[in-house]
């Protein structure tokens, strides 16, 4: 492999950890800063989410279009950086307040993924896109292997441990950026910036113009919701439901996180062979509506455990739909697209944090009308199947693209 390659990789890969290494002891920080017991912990908890996804929506296009006029390069290495500043900001605040502050510096540039999808695209053939995202998200599949296990083990040293290690990974990756990264993007595809498609609105309504791809953002959405489930809920409710230890939660999401990443990274080539993008993206829809349903219902800790990795089974559907929509728009405007797919994941975890902590609040709480602990996970299979019928009506977009390997005209 290729170093520029390895580096985008180890890069997603160390961006998933430094998510998976305070996963498991966010809970605990944040009843350590504010005194709160587990449900009012939640609420800040996807507050702190919210904020920090906000400031992805807001400056998401920027970043792109950024990488698009200045290069890949820059945009990567200059997020690492201030990624490392932001969990150091993170690591001794000692108030809620510094905490949101950090989040929103940290939002603002949290571009590493998104510009790292656009050095992919920028180096593959259109038949290749879709198998190479997939690589992606295997990096960042295995980054949730070693994040939680190293931020539960770290748990045991305190809750800022994590925060400190999370800062040293990533500057670390900065320097090895500095020395292997090359750019892609030249004056051929180099595209000037324009602030109308610099904000997301401007952006959307741009790209909805082209053929088939406004359907294809809603999907997108629609998933995006779904699946914050896990890091909005998953640490509060395995605490709440089976009082697993950082430990135990850590060890959890490394189950996730070994089988999504043989899932994006193996699997999903055989699967695309077999039944296409737009068949990945139906199975990975109906497999997950099952999925939530199971996580929901199941009332053993045991049987959470060994339903843990099967729940990756349904990967497919990230790398399935950039591929269908990073054929749809020309080279120049990769980062373009991605920018919007960040801006579409941020406004995902706008609203999806706060409505899955306020379920999980409901269902847990003192009021509540019935104990369920599950409810979020409930609500997560719902907006699945909305998802897969809103696909289902969008025709077979892309089709003649995936058969012919080129983009569409």
């Amino acid at each position: 492999m290729k170093l520029p390659v390895a580096f985008i990789l180890f890069t997603v890969m160390l961006d998933a950890m430094g998510i998976g290494l305070i996963v498991p002891v966010m809970p605990d920080l944040i009843q350590e800063v504010r005194g709160a017991d587990i449900g009012s912990a939640a609420l800040w908890g996807g507050l702190l989410s919210t904020i920090f996804a906000l400031m992805q929506f807001l400056f998401g296009p920027v970043v792109g279009a950024l990488s698009d006029r200045f290069g890949r390069r820059p945009v990567l290495l200059t997020s690492l950086v201030v990624m490392a500043a932001d969990y150091l900001v993170m690591a001794v605040a000692g108030s809620i307040w510094l905490l949101l502050a950090g989040r929103i510096v940290g939002g603002i540039t949290a571009a590493t993924q998104s510009t790292a999808n656009a050095y992919m695209a920028d180096i593959s053939k259109p038949s290749e896109k879709a198998a190479n995202f997939g690589l992606i998200g295997a990096a960042f599949g295995m980054g949730f292997v070693f994040g939680p296990l190293i931020g539960g083990i770290l748990a045991e040293y305190g809750t800022r441990a994590p925060f400190y290690a999370a800062a040293a990974l990533a500057a670390a990756n900065a320097v090895f950026g500095y020395f292997v990264l090359r750019e892609t993007v030249d004056d051929r595809i180099r595209r000037p910036f324009e602030w109308r498609r610099a904000n997301p609105f401007g952006l959307f309504k741009h790209l909805a113009r082209l053929p088939g791809l406004g359907p294809l953002l809603v999907v997108f959405f629609i998933y995006q919701v779904a699946f914050t489930v896990y890091p909005a809920i998953w640490s509060f409710y395995t605490l709440e439901r089976f009082d697993w230890s950082p430990g135990m939660r850590g060890l959890s999401l490394a189950l996730f996180g070994v089988a999504m990443a043989v899932v994006q990274g193996g699997l999903i080539r055989p699967i695309l062979r077999l039944i296409g993008e737009r068949g990945s993206v139906i199975y990975g829809h109906i497999a997950d509506v099952g999925v939530f349903l199971l996580i929901g219902f199941v009332s053993s800790g045991t049987l959470l455990l060994i339903l843990t990795p099967l729940a990756a089974l349904p990967a497919v559907i990230t790398p399935a739909l950039q591929g269908i929509m990073s054929k749809a728009v020309d080279d120049n405007q990769q980062g373009e697209l991605q920018g919007a797919l960040t801006s579409v994941s941020a406004m995902a975890m706008i609203i999806a944090p706060m409505i899955m902590t306020y379920v999980f609040y409901s269902f847990t709480g003192p009021n509540a009308p019935v104990y369920m602990p599950g409810a979020s996970f409930y609500l997560s299979a719902i907006l699945m199947a909305l998802g897969l019928m809103v696909f289902l009506r969008a025709g077979k977009i892309g089709v003649s693209a995936d058969a012919a390997g080129e983009p569409r005209p």
